[in-house]
C-alpha cells in the first residue's frame, strides 16, 4: 500500500502575492490536492521526516542537501555499515515545485535564500542599491528545486583545462563516466551514442511540450549557420531544445531523485530546518570531529563524525561555513572575532559566474495568460501541454565569438530564450488579458534573448558579515570589473539580435524593443557604447555561483581543497559542489555539481572500504 498522505504545503506569501493572491492560492491548492492524490509507486509525495532524536555521533556528516549534497549523502548511505547525517537548513520541496512551468514563482519565495551583493561598482548599477540578486536555494534539493531544469555538462575543454592546472584525475574522460552513472536519459536513441547513461538515479529528458516558436528557433539556428543536436555528445556548440531533469512533465530536483529512493534506508538521517554553524575541529590535531547545529527553535547542538564532515552549501554557504569554522583568510577572520583554526587564504575567493544581457522583442502573439483551467486539467491528468515545460526557456544556444579559440569546441556565449511561459495574471484571474491599448487590443507579447558570458575573467569573493552563523556574507560580485566580459558580451548581442531577422522567424513578426535602457538615453541606440551602458545598467547574474573553495594542487596558494576535495590543512573535512570548481563550466551548472558529487563519494568510499 502506498502512503499517500503527505501533506498540502502551499506556497509562501511571496509567491502567492506575485501571482495575483487568493485566486492563485486557490488553484495551487487543488493543484496540489490532485498530485497528492495521484502520487504513484515511484514517488509517494517524498516528504522527509527528521529523526526525533537524532544519534549524538554519525559515521559522515554531509552539509547542506542541495545538488551537491543529496547525492552524497544517498550515495554514502549505500553502504549499510556507515550511518549518514544531512544537515539542510531549509524544508521539504513545495509540491508545486514539481510543475515545470511554475518555476519562476518559487524565486524570491521562503524556499530561496534571496542573497544580493554588496553594490557593484561596473554592473547592475539600475538595480536598486546597485546589488545584483543571488537566488539560490533554501530547501531540501536546493537550487535544483528552483532552477530551469536544464541539464547541461559544460565542454570537453573545461574539464581538460581543469586536469591541465594539477586536478589530476579531472580531465574530461575521467569525469565523463560520472555524468554516466547518474543519468537515466530517456531519448536515449536519440543522443550521440557513447556519451549518455541510463538506469541511473537521474531521470533527463525533454519537455512533453514545446512551443512552435521554440522549434523555429532551431531553424534560426541552422539558417545561422549553426548545428542543431546533443550539447551533451560528441559536440558542444550548436542550437538545441535542450534535455531537462524531468521525467513525464514534472521535475526531479536532486533531492527527489537521489535522496527519495533512499528515504526508507535506517542508515540515512535528515534534519530539515537546521543551520550548520561550523565544523568542529580539534585545533591540535588539525582534525575534524563533528559539526555544531542551529535547530528550527534556536537550540544549538553538536554532532560528532567518526569518519568525515563533506560540505556541500554550494558556492556561498560552503566558504561562509568554513570561515566560521576558523578556516580561511586569517586576516578576514580577525575582522569579524572568528578564531584561527587554519589559514587558508583561498577560502572565499575566485568567486564567480555566468553574467548576461536580457534583450526584449515584441512578437505579433497577443499577449493572453498561457494558466488557465483547460491548460491546468491537460497538465494534471495527461502531464502534458503548457504547463509541462518551461516554454520558450527550453531552448538554448552554445555559440563561439570572434574571442574564441576557433579550433577549439569551446563555445564562449550561451545564449537563453524566454517567454511564452504559462504564468500568473496580476489580479490572479487565471487567463486574464494583461491590459489593454487603444480601442481594446491588447498589447504585443514579449520574448527575451539572452546572451551569457561563459569564460567571465571577472572574480569577486565573499567575507563574513560577523561571527553570527545565521547573519548573510558579504557577497561582492564584482561583476564586469574585467573589460573583456564586456566586450564578449556585446559580441553575443550582436550574435543574439541576428536571430529574429532569420526567414524561419519571420511570420512571428519579431521586433527589437529599442526603448533606451535608463542612464543610456544619451547614446547612439545599438552602438558598442550603448550595448556597454545596457550591460553594466541592466547586468542579468546568472545563478551559476562558483569557484569560492577553488580546488587545485598543493602549490596553489590560492586552492582550498586539493584533487581528492579535501580542505588542504584539515583532515577528515571535504567539500563537494560548485564552489570547488576552478573555473564555472561552459553552461548550466547543476549537472557538473552532481558529477563532482558523485565522483567525490567515490573517493570516500575507496578510502574507507579499502580499511
Amino acid at each position: 500500500m502506498v502512503d499517500c498522505s503527505c501533506p498540502v504545503s502551499l506556497p509562501g506569501p511571496s509567491v502567492a502575492n506575485s501571482c495575483g493572491g487568493a485566486s492563485f492560492v486557490l488553484f495551487m491548492g487543488l493543484l496540489e490536492q490532485f498530485l497528492r492524490s495521484q502520487c504513484d509507486i515511484e514517488d509517494p509525495c517524498g516528504h522527509f521526516t527528521p529523526p526525533q532524536n537524532p544519534e549524538r555521533e554519525y559515521d559522515f556528516i554531509v552539509v547542506g542537501g542541495g545538488s551537491g549534497g543529496s547525492v552524497v549523502a544517498s550515495r554514502l548511505s549505500e553502504v549499510p555499515d556507515w550511518n549518514v547525517l544531512l544537515v539542510e537548513a531549509g524544508g521539504n520541496e513545495p509540491t508545486g515545485s514539481q510543475v515545470p512551468s511554475l518555476f519562476l514563482n518559487f524565486l524570491g519565495s521562503s524556499v530561496d535564500w534571496k542573497y544580493k551583493t554588496q553594490p557593484e561598482e561596473m554592473a547592475c548599477l539600475n538595480s536598486k542599491d546597485q546589488r545584483c540578486s543571488w537566488p539560490r536555494g533554501k530547501v531540501i534539493g536546493g537550487t535544483s528545486v528552483l532552477n530551469g531544469m536544464m541539464y547541461m555538462r559544460g565542454s570537453r575543454r573545461d574539464f581538460d583545462s581543469w586536469a591541465e592546472q594539477g586536478n589530476t584525475g579531472w580531465s574530461y574522460e575521467d569525469v565523463l563516466p560520472y555524468f554516466k552513472k547518474s543519468e537515466d536519459n530517456l531519448q536515449v536513441e536519440n543522443m550521440d551514442a557513447g556519451y549518455h547513461g541510463v538506469g541511473g538515479l537521474l531521470p533527463v529528458s525533454i519537455f512533453p511540450y514545446q512551443p512552435p516558436l521554440a522549434m523555429d528557433i532551431l531553424k534560426a539556428g541552422q539558417e545561422l549557420g549553426q548545428r542543431v543536436g546533443d550539447l551533451n555528445g560528441k559536440y558542444h556548440d550548436g542550437f538545441a531544445i535542450a534535455q531537462t531533469t524531468s521525467k513525464n512533465g514534472t521535475r526531479y530536483s536532486a533531492s527527489r531523485a537521489f535522496l527519495r529512493p533512499a528515504n526508507n534506508r535506517p542508515n540515512l538521517h535528515i534534519m530539515l530546518n537546521t543551520t550548520a554553524a561550523r565544523v568542529l575541529v580539534d585545533p591540535a590535531k588539525k582534525q575534524t570531529y563533528g559539526v555544531e547545529v542551529i535547530t528550527g527553535d534556536g537550540q544549538k547542538q553538536k554532532i560528532l563524525a567518526r569518519k568525515e564532515v563533506v560540505v556541500s552549501g554550494g558556492a556561498v554557504n560552503s566558504p561562509q561555513l568554513l570561515l566560521l569554522s576558523g578556516i580561511g583568510p586569517k586576516e578576514d577572520l580577525q575582522k569579524v572575532g572568528v578564531p584561527l583554526v587554519h589559514h587558508l587564504p583561498g577560502v572565499g575567493r575566485n568567486l564567480h559566474n555566468h553574467v548576461a544581457f536580457r534583450i526584449s522583442f515584441y512578437t505579433n502573439s497577443t499577449a493572453t495568460s498561457d494558466l488557465n483551467w483547460a491548460t491546468a486539467m491537460q497538465y494534471m491528468l495527461n502531464r502534458d501541454g503548457v504547463m509541462s515545460s518551461t516554454g520558450l526557456s527550453q531552448t538554448t544556444a552554445m555559440i563561439k565569438t570572434k574571442f574564441a579559440n576557433a579550433s577549439e569546441d569551446h563555445p564562449d556565449i550561451q545564449i537563453f530564450f524566454g517567454g511564452y511561459l504559462a504564468r500568473c495574471s496580476k489580479t490572479g484571474e487565471i487567463g486574464e488579458i494583461q491590459g489593454t491599448l487603444k480601442n481594446g487590443v491588447p498589447p504585443r507579447r514579449m520574448i527575451t534573448i539572452t546572451p551569457t558570458v561563459l569564460h567571465p575573467k571577472s572574480t569577486g569573493y565573499l567575507v563574513l558579515k560577523n561571527n553570527d552563523p545565521l547573519s548573510y556574507p558579504l557577497i561582492f560580485g564584482k561583476y564586469l570589473t574585467d573589460p573583456f566580459d564586456v566586450a564578449t558580451l556585446i559580441e553575443g548581442i550582436k550574435f543574439s539580435l541576428k536571430i529574429p531577422k532569420t526567414k524561419a522567424l519571420k511570420k512571428y513578426g519579431i521586433t527589437l524593443n529599442e526603448t533606451p535602457i535608463k542612464g543610456c538615453e544619451g547614446k547612439k541606440f545599438g552602438s558598442d557604447d550603448y550595448w556597454e551602458c545596457a550591460v553594466r545598467r541592466n547586468t542579468a547574474a546568472e545563478n551559476h555561483q562558483a569557484g569560492s573553495c577553488k580546488m587545485g594542487p598543493e602549490q596553489d596558494s590560492s586552492a582550498v581543497v586539493d584533487p581528492e576535495l579535501r580542505v588542504y590543512g584539515i583532515k577528515n573535512l571535504r567539500v563537494m559542489d560548485a564552489s570547488v570548481m576552478p573555473r564555472v563550466t561552459s553552461g548550466n551548472t547543476n549537472a557538473p555539481i552532481i558529477m563532482i558529487a558523485e565522483k567525490g563519494s567515490d573517493m570516500i568510499k575507496k578510502k574507507w572500504l579499502a580499511q
